[in-house]
């Protein structure tokens, strides 16, 4: 795979509480990822772009809220979220940890 597809792949770490915690508890990380973008390809740029060792890829897609703004309603975003599992003893540094 290209290094321009490795980024289109992988578009940004999706750091919040809950991934935090999956991350301490189970070796797994979340990234935000293209939509179309396939399990196979999530894993390799993963351990393209970290080099390290990806067991499995789990991914999710989420809709987008409905909101109600002052000018009517609008829709946030839809994201496909993918969580990373990685092999023992092997982890990610994200932002600065």
């Amino acid at each position: 795979m290209n290094n321009e597809r490795l980024y289109q792949v992988i578009v940004a770490p999706h750091i919040s509480e809950k991934a935090t915690l999956i991350a301490e508890a189970n070796n797994q990380y979340t990234f935000k990822v293209s939509p179309d973008a396939t399990k196979r390809e999530i894993k390799l740029a993963v351990e393209q772009l970290f080099e390290v060792t990806v067991l499995r890829v789990n991914t999710v897609n989420i809709k987008g809220k409905t909101k109600r703004t002052a000018r009517g309603f609008g829709k946030r975003n839809d994201i496909r979220k993918a969580y990373v599992t990685l092999a023992e003893g092997q982890e990610i540094e994200l932002g600065g940890e």
